[in-house]
């Protein structure tokens, strides 16, 4: 699998950034990803060591619209939280103060 398709999109939210400090940073990645694509694919990105990758699927859901006034389904997702090595960091989800 191509290594600029396994990341979807970063997750930034209020667990997401609680996670950060002890070096785990969470992703949307490809359904079809595994745990070592997803590893790898992190390690090329950003230039950190991997030390562990966790993930999870969330199931669809169904999502109102109200112009339409019916419903919009939402297709299945996969989140996995990666933790770093130690003194490293990922500055894609770092805040400008």
């Amino acid at each position: 699998m191509e290594t600029h398709r396994i990341l979807v999109k970063p997750v930034i939210s209020e667990a997401s950034i609680k996670e950060m400090e002890s070096n785990k940073y969470v992703f949307v990645v490809d359904k079809h990803a595994n745990k070592k694509d997803i590893a790898k694919a992190v390690k090329e990105s950003f230039g950190v060591d991997v030390l562990s990758v966790q993930t999870r699927i969330i199931k669809g859901r169904s999502r109102r619209m109200l112009r339409k006034r019916g419903r919009v389904a939402l297709g299945p997702s996969k989140k996995a939280t990666v933790k770093i090595g130690k003194d490293q960091k990922i500055t894609i989800f770092e805040s400008k103060k």
